[in-house]
């Protein structure tokens, strides 16, 4: 039964109409998983003896690199969690087709669920725990603790996998959840409180008794039988499975009308991300790219311009290249009927232009707190700034055109579905997005000046902005010829 399944979901995968975008993307994304698999290897191998260096110079304060691991373990798992919950596609098993064909509901299930188990994000943690169990076994620690310490850190694993599903039909309970775990963080870090001291026992205690891993085991296999149980009740078409109906809200959006006939769009897109929860996802995350600037002012990067210009594009443009990267697949569910109306393309794109360009010009100021760190920083976040807005918010729509895979705007209200697309021509259109505003930084910082440099970015994005028409209407002239293939690709749901 399984090995149908998986030869259904090939057969779908083969046959989209998104076959060379999604099969690049998987490409891509598998050498930055295997990249991300052997970096975690390495930790677990090395950072015992890294740890136990630190503690022997006095620069930590731990009995032994084991104790310190386990009284830092909870903000680990609480970490897994949440980037599970923005991350972790939940498995798409095409179900309401599926309900038509002698399957039992079991069946479809098990297969949904047993896919969630073989997650990257459940595989990433055992390529660090495995190494660093074998080191512990090298060190001389009691292999029968070890192996049970090993088995409960891979339950809670699974107990997160099985947990993550609920939550993503839990708005209520993870957000505040993810609030009393940065509180926690924050008071451990001004030493108000040290949550660490009460759970670093919890899992010593693993290691102290052989057989506590029966514990965290048997939690995982509850949590599972009761999504299976969950899910299965809820595999029914004019049940679980129908469209939610909410009540209809009337919103006052007037005051785009001053937009003309680009307010229509606006205003979609506004309702967009009030209402939909994966559209507020990726608003939220986009803001969060402000903090994104902070990985780049350690010693390590001191010295390397590069790191300014690049973390100023991402401070300034989180919500161009999450939201905007995803244009038009935003409206799939109605570009059809959209393309119908005698609407100017010129118009839908404008008002996806405005909309970044207003949320850039926010992004800007609530970035400025970097002049704290220097004033270099403030000339890279301002010079980001106008180059995110005279070019990249351009090119993000031209990378638009080619994005044909639909978004499921319900999809993350439920267990099941997710999906994103990637080709080579939104590959190559990173080039001037990223790499060009580098170069042309160093290539004046390195004859004149680091604040020349700078100016040379800015001045590339004004040339940007005062030629935004004529890129516009070539933007525009490539989704007219793209329109019937993106329709096309709309029409497929799997």
């Amino acid at each position: 039964m399984f090995k149908i399944f998986a030869r259904l979901e090939w057969k779908s995968f083969l046959r989209s109409a998104a076959f060379k975008q999604n099969l690049l993307f998987k490409i891509f994304i598998g050498f930055f998983a295997v990249l991300f698999l052997i970096e975690f290897a390495a930790i677990g191998a090395f950072s015992y003896f890294i740890i136990e260096e630190f503690i022997e110079d006095g620069k930590l304060a731990a009995a032994n690199p084991f104790a310190l691991i386990n009284k830092f373990l909870v903000y680990w798992f609480a970490i897994d969690l949440v980037f599970r919950y923005f991350f972790q596609k939940m498995p798409v098993a095409n179900i309401k087709p599926l309900l038509y064909l002698p399957f039992t509901k079991g069946k479809i299930v098990s297969y949904a669920m047993g896919k969630t188990v073989l997650s990257f994000f459940n595989i990433l943690p055992g390529f660090f725990f495995a190494p660093f169990t074998i080191v512990l076994l090298i060190e001389g620690y009691d292999p029968l603790g070890v192996l049970s310490w090993h088995i409960a850190m891979l339950c809670i694993t699974l107990l997160l996998n099985f947990l993550n599903v609920f939550l993503n039909n839990a708005d209520k309970v993870f957000y505040p959840v993810v609030a009393l775990i940065a509180l926690l963080g924050v008071s451990q870090y001004y030493q108000f409180f040290d949550i660490t001291d009460y759970t670093g026992p919890v899992f010593e205690f693993f290691y102290q008794q052989a057989w506590s891993f029966i514990l965290p085991l048997g939690l995982a296999y509850i949590t599972a039988r009761y999504a299976y149980t969950y899910f299965k009740k809820q595999l029914y078409l004019d049940d679980g499975l129908q469209a939610q109906h909410e009540t209809a809200k009337t919103e006052n959006l007037d005051f785009l009308n001053r937009f003309g006939t680009m307010s229509t769009y606006l205003k979609n897109d506004v309702k967009l991300i009030k209402r939909n929860k994966r559209a507020r996802t990726t608003f939220i995350m986009g803001f969060l790219f402000i903090f994104y600037g902070l990985f780049f002012t350690s010693d390590f990067y001191s010295g390397m311009d590069f790191g300014k210009v690049f973390a100023a594009l991402f401070c300034t443009g989180g919500f161009l290249f999450s939201f905007g990267g995803l244009v038009p697949s935003w409206d799939s569910s109605y570009y059809k009927l959209m393309m119908s109306q005698n609407i100017p393309y010129r118009d839908f794109l404008l008002s996806k232009w405005w909309l970044m360009v207003v949320m850039t010009v926010i992004s800007t100021a609530l970035s400025c707190f970097y002049v704290y760190l220097g004033i270099e920083w403030l000339y890279a976040i301002l010079a980001g700034a106008v180059y995110n807005i005279g070019l990249n918010a351009s090119v993000t729509l031209l990378g638009g055109a080619f994005v044909k895979t639909p978004i499921d705007l319900t999809s993350n209200k439920k267990a099941f579905g997710d999906s994103k697309a990637f080709n080579i021509k939104t590959l190559l259109l990173t080039i001037p997005k990223m790499i060009l505003p580098i170069v042309i930084y160093y290539v004046f910082a390195l004859t004149l000046s680091m604040e020349a440099g700078f100016i040379a970015i800015a001045a590339t994005g004004l040339l940007g902005l005062i030629f935004r028409n004529k890129i516009l209407g070539m933007v525009e002239q490539i989704y007219k010829n793209e329109k019937y293939d993106t329709i096309a690709a709309y029409a497929q749901k799997d």
